[in-house]
């Protein structure tokens, strides 16, 4: 029997041996090495796979053990690798790279183009690392590769410029995707709506087809599904598809939102594709087949309860976890779409999830640590962040190496979750 299942699938073909291997080296490298290379991780799942944590924290939260300042202003959740902490941020009129050591202190900062200084002022991508090497977009559209270690420029350029797109209302957002030897990004407009480019240099491998919409505010997700590597991701206007080795367009299905505000990485998991948005939009759930390479697409089911506005969902054990817009927080069922809960919570915002618990962060700067399981929202703990950040807390939450870190504003919080032995 053929497994349907979509999963992970790099460029280079590895042995079952070898795999296994890598995943052992990973387990002895998260304990010495923290690692959480990009964007929700390093499956883009959100889910980390660290255990020993805390189930309950103190009334005032788990302990401080550091807090960093000078990263800048923004919204860019945080990547580790090499001993380093990365993410971005507004620093006077430009928009700033940061590396800091595991104690909070800055390792060296990188300028990558202009401040996003228009309504919600501040940073958006969160940095990629792929071994020695970072990859950046700036809300602007400038896309670097940075030496991890040092910050020393290797290649970039205006991804927008480059490809005679424009940038969108709230300016781009999306973290770069590395697959294999290739870095993905989206920038939309009349020549592709989405590009691979050679990793090492920079150089264009091929480009989609234009669907003739502007890039939205997500980041790409790859999977492997019948005999295709399949990238996924959402233009201004639609949820698209597309063949991972050559850039063909798999599927185009139109998901409309006021101000095209499709922010979603889409969740390729059983042959299906799942995404959401605000503004009571809501949730769709695609079953995707292929039949001789030729993909086509049906609607399983639509949600308007759960309408994740920009704060991520997780899909865990068959249920899927998320904030609505204005609804507080969701459960719904994998396979049907039926509402298991509807519950406040720490207000609208963002999350993560590891060791039997999620990590729920409002936007006012709540957190809360909440059990997961779907028969309801069952807040454990929770606590406020210090004073001093302005605006709204919009930085997903990291856990990674026993500590939970949390960015909001110009500052940088590391707790420690760890539970003592």
């Amino acid at each position: 029997m053929i497994d349907t299942r979509f999963a992970i699938y790099p460029r280079q073909t590895f042995c079952f041996s070898l795999i296994l291997g890598l995943l052992a080296s990973a387990s002895v490298r998260a304990a010495e090495d923290p690692f959480w290379p990009q964007f929700h991780g390093p499956n883009r799942d959100n889910k980390s796979t660290e255990t020993g944590l805390l189930k309950r924290w103190p009334d005032e939260g788990p302990p401080l053990v550091w807090t960093a300042r000078g990263i800048g202003r923004g919204f860019s959740s945080v990547s580790l690798a090499h001993g380093l902490i990365f993410t971005a941020g507004n620093i006077d009129d430009n928009t700033v790279v940061t590396a800091l050591h595991l104690d909070g202190k800055i390792q060296w900062q990188y300028e990558n183009g202009r401040a996003w200084t228009a309504p919600k002022p501040g940073s958006r991508s969160t940095p990629t690392i792929d071994g020695d090497r970072l990859y950046h977009k700036s809300p602007h559209g400038e896309l670097v590769c940075l030496d991890a270690r040092t910050g020393e420029k290797i290649w970039g350029f205006n991804i927008l410029e480059e490809f005679e797109s424009k940038n969108i209302t709230w300016a781009i957002s999306e973290a770069p995707l590395i697959d294999g030897d290739r870095v993905i990004c989206s920038p939309g407009g009349p020549q592709a709506a989405v590009v691979a480019l050679d990793k090492m240099t920079g150089e264009v491998e091929w480009k989609s087809p234009s669907t003739g919409e502007l890039a939205g505010y997500a980041s790409a997700s790859l999977a492997e599904y019948g005999g295709l590597r399949i990238l996924s991701t959402m233009t201004a206007k639609a949820c698209i598809g597309l063949n991972a080795d050559s850039g063909k367009l798999l599927w185009h299905v139109g998901h409309i939102t006021p101000w095209d505000e499709n922010i979603f990485t889409p969740i390729l998991e059983d042959g299906c594709v799942f995404y959401s948005t605000g503004h009571k939009v809501g949730s769709r759930k695609l079953k995707v087949r292929v039949t001789d390479g030729k993909v086509t697409t049906e609607t399983l089911w639509e949600s308007r309860e759960l309408d994740n506005h920009h704060g991520g969902v997780i899909l865990l054990d068959g249920y899927l976890y998320g904030s609505g817009h204005r609804r507080g927080w969701i459960c719904l069922d994998w396979e049907t779409g039926k509402t298991m809960y509807n519950e406040p919570g720490v207000g609208k915002g963002s999350l993560t999830y590891a060791d039997g618990m999620f990590y729920t962060l409002g936007e006012q700067s709540l957190m809360g640590l909440v059990k997961a399981t779907p028969e309801r929202h069952e807040m454990i703990s929770q606590f406020r962040l210090p004073p001093g950040g302005e605006g709204p807390a919009w930085a997903h939450p990291v856990i990674c190496a026993g500590r939970l870190y949390i960015r909001y504003d110009d500052f940088l919080y590391a707790y420690d979750v760890k539970a003592k032995s």
